[in-house]
């Protein structure tokens, strides 16, 4: 006898629960998609066109004005390299950080563990503030640097707990046999454990890469040289740069002229900063789950 197949092997209160789900994961999409269709249309049309008439798909409407505008300005290439650079090296030095200090936490014979435990959290209910901060980042001299940027929130402690519950999830075995073969801790952490611990180590380079890569604030704040601000930081310039201002009244041409270079700008420099994070996401979504579900199901 053939087995069942499809929505006939549940029972009807299975497929009514399933049946809702679909749809509300429908309607989620619909959400994400149509906002994304509709930024990447606008981006291509004309300001005058847009506000009157709304999006439309004649070709013969579009325009790449505000690609040309946002391409041509030389200070874009270098919002892209400091930013490549920052995003790439706060990862590096970020999850370095993490998978160091998770590994002692997930060891039950680490003297000492719930201390650092308690410590740890205290920060993710606590924190100085950005006064306090500042001056600290100021005294060490790293005001207008690179380092500035990427090490004040360098290290997560949620980034850490997920990390430290990954670890425990390896089995115990797995140590017992590097210490028969007489593998140093050093070794083991690195030749046996990393390794295995790919799944969420791509989750915690996504992460990061990500919260760099569309961070303005800590740029904003802590840099003053525009040489070397990041392009989420240069993107805001250009937008605000063109926006009319309140006390430009006198001259109505000008500042329609502005309103609608900053509406065409505002689409295209989300689709510019967009790029490189869609690019990058299918390389890590094999492992995104995995990392996600070992800090979720085990304590």
């Amino acid at each position: 006898m053939k087995k069942k197949k499809g929505f006939t092997r549940y029972s009807g209160q299975d497929k009514v629960l399933l049946a809702i789900g679909y749809i509300l994961l429908g309607l989620f999409v619909v959400a994400i998609i149509v906002p994304m269709i509709y930024i990447v249309v606008a981006s291509f049309m004309d300001p005058i066109i847009l506000q009157n008439k709304g999006i439309t798909f004649d070709f013969s409407k579009w325009t790449v004005t505000a690609y040309e505008r946002v391409m041509t300005n030389s200070q874009i290439w270098i919002g892209f390299k400091n930013a490549i650079i920052y995003s790439v090296l706060f990862t590096v030095v970020s999850v370095v950080i993490t998978l160091l200090a998770a590994y002692p936490l997930s060891r039950a014979d680490f003297r000492g563990k719930g201390f650092f435990n308690v410590i740890f959290m205290i920060t993710m209910f606590f924190g100085g503030g950005l006064i306090p901060t500042y001056l600290v980042v100021s005294n060490l001299g790293l005001v207008d640097s690179m380092w500035a940027v990427i090490l004040p929130g360098a290290f997560s402690v949620w980034n850490m707990t997920i990390a430290r519950t990954y670890y425990r999830g390896i089995p115990q075995e797995l140590r017992e046999a590097a210490d028969v073969d007489g593998a140093s801790e050093l070794t083991f952490f690195f030749k046996i454990l990393l390794p295995v611990c790919t799944p969420v180590i791509a989750v915690l380079v996504l992460w990061q890469f990500v919260a760099m890569w569309n961070s303005y604030f800590d740029a904003m704040i802590y840099l003053n040289d525009s040489a070397r601000q990041p392009l989420q930081l240069v993107l805001r310039s250009i937008l605000i740069q063109n926006q009319p201002e309140s006390g430009m009244i006198a001259d109505m041409q000008s500042t329609a002229a502005r309103a609608q270079l900053a509406e065409l700008l505002k689409y295209a420099t989300i689709i510019i900063s967009s790029l490189p994070l869609l690019i990058m996401y299918p390389f890590f979504q094999k492992y995104f789950d995995s990392g996600i579900m070992a800090g979720a199901v085990k304590g």
